[in-house]
C-alpha cells in the first residue's frame, strides 16, 4: 500500500539531482563539460578561464576546429603550434595544467600583460622554442621546469617580480641565443654561462652578488647586461671585488677569538684580541668617552656657527646679475665639466660648474627608481655630444662607476616658461610610463636656469641612421621584413602612450627613434613637445612629419598628428627617403612611387609590401578625422604580420610534402 508513494519520492529525488547537474553544466567551462573537444582547445579554454578575468579573448568554439582561428592561435594540421597574446591587457593568472598541455606549441608569449603569481610547471612544453614571459607580476623563484626544455632557444622573464636565486642549470640549456632576467628581484650570484650561441643576456636591475664568472660567453656582453647590481664586482665590469674586512668581526667574550690574530697586521694596525680588562683600563675609556662626547658637541656647534656665515655670505651676493655668473662668451655650458671632449669644455669648473652645484638641489628619480649615482657624479661624468634636437641637446654621460646614460639638456631658449611644479608635475607623468618601446626616464633635475632629463643610453643608434646610412653612400631600403617589425614596434609605444595616459608623443621622427640592445625600436623624446615654445622653433627635420592641421597653425600636437607623423615615417622606412624628399601623392599613386624607390626588390612580395603601403597612406591623410586611432594602426600591422607567418608557414608545408 506504501509501494507507490516510496517509489515517487525517490522518482522526485533522482530528477531534483538530474536538475542540478544540468544546471551545473550549463554554468561550467566548455573544457570541462565537454569531453569530445580536441585537446588543445581544452587547454585554451582552461587559461581563458583562469588568465583573462575582463573576458578580454572573445573565444567561441562552434566547430570542431574554431580554436586555430582564435585570437593569438596558430595551426598546423589542426595542433596549436604558436600562442602569441602580446599586450591583451590579460589580467589573472597562469594556471597549472592549462598551456602545459600544448605539445606541439613553439612559441608561446604573453608579454606586457598583468599576469600575476608563480610561473607553473610548464616541462609538458616538450618542444617550446621561444617563450616571452615579460612586463608581467609574475612572482615566486625562477621556475625550475624550464630546465627540461631542451629546444628551448629564446628565454624572456623580464620585469617581473621573481625572486630566488638564479639557477646554475641554466648552463645545460645548450641551444639557448637569447636570455633576459632583467629587472627582477634575483639574488645569488651569476652562474657560469658558456654557451657558444648565446647572442642577447641581460641581468641587469636586480640584487645580485659577488663575482660574475669570466667565461668566455659572458665576456663578450658590455657593462650594460649587469648594471643596476651595485654588490656585482668582477673583471667583466671593471669592479675590483674586495674580501670580507676582518673589522666586522665581534670581540666580545663569549665568542671565540681566532686562532691567529692580527695584533702584528703593518697594513690594518688594529690589534683584534685585546689584552685582559682591568680596572684602571675601563676608568680610561669612561674618561676618553666623556672626551669624546664633548669634542664631538663642540664640532656641532662650530659647524652650525660656519654653515650660518655662509649663507650670510651667500645673500649678500645674490643680487650679482646671471651675467656674471656664467661664462662671459655666451656658449652652451656642458653637462660635466671635465669632460674629455675638447668641443663640451666650454665653462670652466671655477665658474658655472661650481655655481651650478650651489643652485642644484638633487636628482629627482623616476617611479622609484633606486638613486644609484648623484648630481655630483653626474657632474663629474665625462660627456660626449650625440646630437641638438628640437628643444635641447643630448650628450652620452659616462660616469666614474662606468655606468652610462643619456642627458638631454633642455635649451631655455626653446622651451616654454613653466613654473618649476608645473614641469615636476609633467616630469612625474612622463616618467611613470614604462614600456619595451620607450626609452624610459631614469631621472631629471631643474634648478633656476638648467632643466635635465636623463635616459637610458642606447648604443645601437637612430633609425635615421640606419634608414640613411652615411652621407657618403646611398642607402639602400630596409628589407621589408624589417619595416614591418620596426613598424610594429613604433606603433606599440605611440598606442601605449595614447592609452596610459592623456599625453602625445608631439616630436615623431626617424631620429627619434633609437636601437635597443636587442635591436628593437625605443622611442625617445615622447611628451616633451608640449614643452616647447613653438613661437621659436624652426625645425626643418621635423616639419614633414607634422600634420597639416598643425604645420601653419602651430597647434599643439594631438593623437592624430602623432598618427600622421607614424605613416611618413613609414614611408620612410619603405623608400629610404627622408621627408622632405616626399613628392606630394594622392593615396592611389602613393604604391607605384614606393615601388619606384624600391626597384630591386623582389616581385613575389609586392603584395606584402602594398599592405604596408596601404597603412601609410591611411595614416598620412590630410583630414584628422579620417585617420585611424594608434591602436587600430596597431591591429593593421599585427594582421599584415599574422598573415605572413600564415603564408611562410603554408609554404614550408608544401616544401616539406614535395
Amino acid at each position: 500500500m506504501h509501494t507507490p508513494t516510496y517509489f515517487h519520492e525517490h522518482l522526485l529525488s533522482l530528477l531534483f539531482l538530474i536538475t542540478l547537474s544540468t544546471v551545473y553544466a550549463a554554468q561550467s567551462p566548455p573544457s570541462v563539460v565537454n569531453s569530445q573537444l580536441p585537446s588543445d582547445a581544452v587547454a585554451l579554454l582552461s587559461f581563458k578561464s583562469k588568465a583573462d578575468l575582463d573576458n578580454k579573448l572573445l573565444y567561441t568554439l562552434n566547430e570542431r576546429f574554431d580554436y586555430c582561428q582564435w585570437q593569438g592561435v596558430k595551426c598546423v594540421q589542426g595542433r596549436v603550434v604558436r600562442f602569441f597574446l602580446q599586450g591583451f591587457g590579460l589580467r589573472g593568472v597562469l594556471e597549472a595544467n592549462t598551456l602545459s598541455r600544448l605539445d606541439q606549441l613553439r612559441v608561446l608569449s604573453l608579454r606586457n600583460n598583468s599576469l600575476a603569481g608563480p610561473i607553473p610547471d610548464l616541462s609538458g612544453l616538450v618542444n617550446l622554442r621561444s617563450l616571452f614571459l615579460d612586463y608581467n607580476s609574475f612572482s615566486r623563484s625562477f621556475p625550475g621546469s624550464l630546465l627540461s626544455l631542451d629546444c628551448l632557444r629564446i628565454l624572456d622573464l623580464s620585469h617581473n617580480n621573481l625572486t630566488g636565486s638564479i639557477p646554475a642549470e641554466l648552463t645545460v640549456l645548450d641551444r639557448l641565443n637569447y636570455l633576459r632576467l632583467d629587472s627582477n628581484q634575483f639574488n645569488g650570484t651569476i652562474p657560469p654561462l658558456n654557451q657558444s650561441t648565446l647572442e642577447i643576456f641581460n641581468v641587469s636591475g636586480n640584487n645580485l652578488t659577488g663575482p660574475i664568472p669570466v667565461t668566455p660567453t659572458l665576456s663578450r656582453f658590455g657593462s650594460s647586461s649587469f648594471a643596476w647590481n651595485p654588490k656585482l664586482c668582477g673583471e667583466i665590469i671593471n669592479k675590483v671585488c674586495r674580501s670580507t674586512s676582518p673589522f666586522f668581526e665581534s670581540n666580545s667574550s663569549n665568542v671565540a677569538s681566532p686562532p691567529k690574530p692580527l695584533r702584528q697586521n703593518a697594513q690594518s694596525q688594529l690589534i683584534l684580541s685585546p689584552p685582559p680588562p682591568k680596572k684602571h683600563n675601563r676608568i680610561g675609556v669612561i674618561l676618553a668617552f666623556v672626551i669624546g662626547v664633548l669634542i664631538l658637541i663642540a664640532a656641532i656647534l662650530s659647524f652650525f656657527v660656519l654653515s650660518k656665515r655662509r649663507i650670510n655670505e651667500r645673500s649678500s651676493k645674490s643680487t650679482m646679475s646671471s651675467s656674471e655668473a656664467v661664462n662671459t662668451n655666451g656658449t652652451e655650458t656642458t653637462i660635466a665639466p671635465q669632460a674629455v671632449k675638447p668641443e663640451l669644455q666650454v665653462v670652466e669648473e671655477k665658474t658655472h660648474g661650481a655655481q651650478f652645484r650651489e643652485k642644484s638641489g638633487n636628482l629627482v628619480f623616476c617611479l622609484g627608481e633606486a638613486q644609484i649615482y648623484t648630481l655630483e657624479q653626474l657632474m663629474r661624468a665625462s660627456a660626449e655630444l650625440l646630437g641638438r634636437g628640437t628643444i635641447g641637446t643630448t650628450y652620452k654621460a659616462v660616469m666614474d662607476n662606468r655606468l652610462i646614460v643619456s642627458v638631454k639638456r633642455l635649451d631655455a631658449g626653446k622651451t616654454a616658461i613653466t613654473s618649476r611644479e608645473v614641469f615636476e608635475r609633467h616630469m612625474e607623468a612622463v616618467g611613470g610610463l614604462r614600456h619595451p618601446n620607450l626609452v624610459p626616464i631614469r631621472a631629471y633635475f631643474q634648478a633656476k636656469e638648467e632643466r635635465l632629463i636623463i635616459y637610458d643610453y642606447q648604443p645601437n643608434g637612430s633609425l635615421y641612421n640606419l634608414i640613411h646610412g652615411s652621407r657618403s653612400t646611398r642607402a639602400k631600403p630596409l628589407h621589408w621584413t624589417s619595416c614591418l617589425k620596426i613598424a610594429e614596434d613604433v606603433a606599440q609605444g605611440i598606442a601605449y602612450i595614447h592609452q596610459a595616459s592623456m599625453l602625445v608623443h608631439g616630436n615623431l621622427k626617424s631620429s627619434n627613434v633609437l636601437l635597443g640592445a636587442d635591436f628593437e625600436a625605443c622611442l625617445i623624446d615622447y611628451c616633451l613637445a608640449i614643452l616647447a615654445d613653438t613661437s621659436s622653433i624652426d625645425d626643418p627635420d621635423s616639419a614633414g612629419y607634422k600634420g597639416p592641421e598643425i604645420r601653419k597653425s602651430r597647434c599643439r600636437a594631438t593623437p592624430k598628428s602623432d598618427v600622421y607623423a607614424f605613416g611618413i615615417l613609414l614611408l620612410e622606412l619603405l623608400t629610404g627617403k627622408h621627408p622632405s624628399q616626399h613628392p606630394f601623392l594622392v593615396p592611389t599613386d602613393m604604391p607605384e612611387w614606393v615601388r619606384a624607390m624600391r626597384e630591386e626588390d623582389d616581385v613575389g612580395e609586392e603584395n606584402r609590401l602594398g599592405m604596408l603601403v596601404e597603412v601609410a597612406s591611411i595614416c598620412s591623410l590630410t583630414s584628422p578625422e579620417q585617420r585611424p586611432a594608434m591602436w587600430q594602426v596597431l591591429k593593421m600591422i599585427q594582421a599584415i604580420k599574422e598573415s605572413v607567418m600564415i603564408e611562410d608557414d603554408a609554404k614550408n608545408a608544401l616544401v616539406g610534402y614535395s
